[in-house]
C-alpha cells in the first residue's frame, strides 16, 4: 500500500510537489476550499468496478461518470457498480478519501475525462486525506499510463 511519502517521493523525482494540508481534503468541497481553487479545479479520483475489473476514472470536482461511458472508454463489459470502502484499500491500496491517481496496482484501469482541459492546472489527491498536487492533464495522462475519454457528464452539456 503506497503511502503519502511514496508519492511524494515519486512526484519530486519527477518535478511536482504536493501539498499538505493542516484541514481535510476527502471531498472536492474539502479540498477546494483548502487549495484556494474552484471545485471544478479539483481532480478526484473515483474507484468503480466494471464486471470484475477495477477502474480509476479521474475527473473534475463538478462532473459526475457515466457509467456507459466508462465502459466503452475502458473497452469492458459487465456491471458497474461503486465499491464498499474495504474494496476501495485492497484494489487501489488507499482509503476511500485519499484516492489519488498514482501508484496504482498494474491490475487498476485508469481514465481521465477529457473534461479537466478546462483547466491548466488541476489538483489531485496524493495517497491521503489532506493532500493535493497541482497537475496538468498531459502530467496526469503521462504519470498514469491513464487513457483519455470523455466520461463524464460533461459531454452532455455539449449535447
Amino acid at each position: 500500500m503506497p503511502s503519502i511519502a511514496d508519492v511524494k517521493a515519486y512526484l519530486k523525482e519527477r518535478g511536482i510537489e504536493v501539498r499538505e494540508f493542516e484541514e481535510l481534503t476527502p471531498t472536492s468541497e474539502t479540498a477546494a476550499k483548502a487549495v484556494g481553487c474552484s471545485v471544478a479545479e479539483i481532480a478526484k479520483s473515483i474507484l468503480f468496478v466494471v464486471g470484475d475489473q477495477p477502474v480509476v476514472a479521474v475527473t473534475c470536482g463538478d462532473r459526475r461518470i457515466k457509467g456507459s461511458r466508462l465502459k466503452q472508454a475502458a473497452g469492458l463489459k459487465g456491471k458497474v457498480r461503486l465499491p464498499g470502502e474495504d474494496e476501495v484499500l485492497r484494489y487501489t491500496g488507499y482509503a476511500p478519501g485519499g484516492v489519488c491517481p498514482f501508484l496504482l496496482p498494474p491490475s487498476v484501469r485508469i481514465v481521465i475525462d477529457s473534461a479537466m482541459r478546462r483547466f491548466p492546472c488541476v489538483y489531485a489527491a496524493a495517497g491521503n486525506d489532506r493532500s493535493a498536487v497541482p497537475i496538468t492533464v498531459e502530467q496526469l495522462l503521462s504519470l498514469t499510463g491513464g487513457i483519455e475519454a470523455a466520461v463524464s457528464d460533461a459531454a452532455d452539456d455539449a449535447a
